[in-house]
């Protein structure tokens, strides 16, 4: 541990990041298809998504993404810090068009002091009880 990660500090290994949920609905989708480009119909045509499967729309997986990584964001104050961050997409966020829309719950919490004043942040993301990213994984630069 560097003298910024002691024990005490709060980017001591262990240390568990302030928990977060985030609501996702359709129009949130809409939203983020107009700024992504990506219009797929998966993500905002309920007849459409369950034609092809899906139990109804689904969130983009760059957006859940995202809405994960605020997490971190938030954490460190400073979204320039996020050096590295990687997630593995394994289940969709279900988006019901009921006017409440899906939740999105995330946790994190710092797994490894790593050289250069760093640390690795590992993230849990559920949704509906699932876990909807694997293995996601940042690297922060601390202040």
């Amino acid at each position: 541990m560097t003298e910024t990660q002691t024990s005490a500090s709060p980017f001591a290994v262990g240390t568990e990041l302030p928990a977060a949920s985030f609501p996702i609905t359709r129009k949130d989708l809409v939203r983020y298809a107009g700024a992504s480009g990506d219009f797929n119909d998966i993500h905002w045509n309920g007849r459409f998504a369950v034609g092809v499967g899906l139990p109804d729309v689904i969130a983009h997986g760059m957006y859940t993404m995202a809405v994960a990584g605020r997490v971190l964001t938030d954490w460190i104050g400073d979204p320039a810090a996020v050096e590295e961050y990687f997630v593995r997409f394994s289940k969709p966020v279900v988006v019901p068009d009921d006017g409440v829309g899906a939740l999105v719950e995330v946790t994190g919490k710092v797994t490894k002091a790593l050289d250069g004043g760093r640390v690795q942040v590992d993230l849990t993301v559920v949704s509906t009880g699932q876990k909807v990213l694997g293995k996601a994984i940042a690297v922060v630069r601390i202040p």
